[in-house]
C-alpha cells in the first residue's frame, strides 16, 4: 500500500543505516509492499540470518499524535512476548532495535488474508479458536506501571484510569482531525458526547491489558498443509498500534476476520484459555465505542497517508455504520 509515511532507502541506505546502530549490514532481498505506514524490507543480514527491516517514518514525517513513538511500542511489545512465562503467543523474534528501524525474524507461512481461499471448514474453525487462545494469552500482559493508554510518552496519552486515557485518545484523534480538515460526518462536540455517555461502561475497566488493536487477518500469520484441511497459527505481526487498555477492545480488528460473537468459535477458544469476556449491556457499549474509535481512525489517517477519495470514501461509509450502531444503544 503507497503511503506518504514510507521512507524508502535504497540497498546501500539500509546497509548503513543497520551497519551504524548494530555494527552489522545486510543485503536487501525485496521491499515488502503489503503494509500501511512504516516500510518493510525483507534482508539477509551479515550473519547469514534471514530477517525483515521495518523502518520508522522520516523525520518530520506528518503522523497522528497516537503513532508518536511507534516503533518504540513495538519493541516493547516483542519483549514482553518473548518473556511471557510458558510463551503461547506465537510472534517474531526481535533481533534488533534502533531508534529508526526494527529488525525481527522472518516468520514462516503467509498471511491469513492471502491463504483463506485455501482453508477447510474445519481448518478455518480450528484456527480461529487457536487465535481466541492466543489472544487470551496475550491479555495477560499488563503494563510495569498500572496506567492505561499508549505506552509511547511522545504521545502523551496515558492515564491513570481507562475513562480518562480513551477520551483523551478520541480527543487526540478530533484534533487530528482538525488539523488535516477530515471530513468526519459528525461534529466533534457529538462524538466527544458520545463518548461520555459510555462513561459508565468504561470505568468497568480497572485493570489494563496489552491489546494488539490491529489483528485483522493481514496481520496473522498461518501454515497450512497442502491439501488446506489443516492449519496453524505461524505468528502475529505488526504489534505497533498496542494500547493498554480493556482487552474487550480486541475484538475490534479480529471481526475483519470472522464471527466475535459471544457463541463464536473465537470466543470459545478465548475464555478455554482463561479469558473473559462478558457481552452484557456496559460490554456492547464500550465494543460500540471501541468501533468507533477505529471508524475515526480510518477517515482521519487518509490526510497525512495521502489515500486517495475511493478508499476515503470506503472509510467514512464506516465511520456513519459505526456512529448509528452507537447511537442505537440509546
Amino acid at each position: 500500500m503507497q503511503s506518504q509515511t514510507k521512507r524508502h532507502l535504497s540497498p546501500r541506505e539500509l546497509d548503513a543505516l543497520l551497519r551504524a546502530s548494530t555494527g552489522s549490514g545486510c543485503r536487501v532481498e525485496t521491499e515488502l509492499t503489503d503494509g500501511w505506514f512504516n516500510t518493510a524490507y525483507r534482508v539477509l543480514l551479515d550473519d547469514g540470518r534471514p530477517a525483515v527491516v521495518k523502518v520508522a517514518p522520516p523525520p518530520g514525517a506528518a503522523v497522528l499524535r497516537y503513532e508518536r513513538g511507534i516503533l518504540a511500542t513495538e519493541a516493547m511489545v516483542y519483549r514482553r512476548i518473548a518473556a511471557l512465562p510458558g510463551g503461547g503467543v506465537p510472534t517474531p523474534a526481535l533481533l534488533h532495535a534502533g531508534e529508526e528501524f526494527l529488525a525481527v525474524s522472518v516468520l514462516e507461512g503467509t498471511p491469513w488474508d492471502k491463504a483463506a481461499d485455501s482453508l477447510s471448514p474445519a481448518a478455518r474453525t480450528a484456527l480461529r479458536r487457536d487465535l481466541g487462545a492466543i489472544t487470551a494469552r496475550l491479555h495477560t500482559l499488563a503494563p510495569e506501571d498500572g496506567r492505561f493508554g499508549y505506552p509511547a510518552a511522545e504521545s502523551a496519552l496515558s492515564a491513570p484510569d481507562w475513562r480518562t486515557a480513551f477520551t483523551a485518545m478520541v480527543d487526540a484523534l478530533l484534533d487530528d482531525a482538525e488539523r488535516w480538515r477530515s471530513p468526519l460526518g459528525i461534529p466533534p462536540d457529538a462524538v466527544r458526547a458520545l463518548v461520555a455517555e459510555g462513561g459508565y461502561a468504561l470505568d468497568e475497566v480497572t485493570a489494563p491489558r496489552l491489546v494488539h488493536f490491529d489483528l485483522w487477518p493481514g496481520n496473522i500469520f498461518v501454515d497450512v498443509t497442502g491439501d488446506g484441511e489443516r492449519a496453524r497459527i505461524a505468528g502475529l505481526i505488526d504489534h505497533e498500534r498496542a494500547f493498554w487498555g480493556d482487552p474487550a477492545a480486541e475484538l475490534v480488528s479480529l471481526a475483519f476476520g470472522g464471527d466475535t460473537g459471544p457463541d463464536s468459535d473465537l470466543v470459545a477458544g478465548y475464555t478455554e484459555a482463561g479469558g473473559s469476556l462478558g457481552f452484557g449491556p456496559a460490554f456492547r457499549h464500550r465494543l460500540a465505542l471501541y468501533h468507533l474509535y477505529l471508524g475515526l481512525l480510518l477517515v482521519i489517517e487518509c490526510g497525512p497517508r495521502g489515500y486517495g477519495p475511493d478508499h476515503l470514501a470506503l472509510c467514512r461509509r464506516t465511520l456513519a455504520d459505526t456512529v448509528t450502531r452507537l447511537r442505537a444503544l440509546g
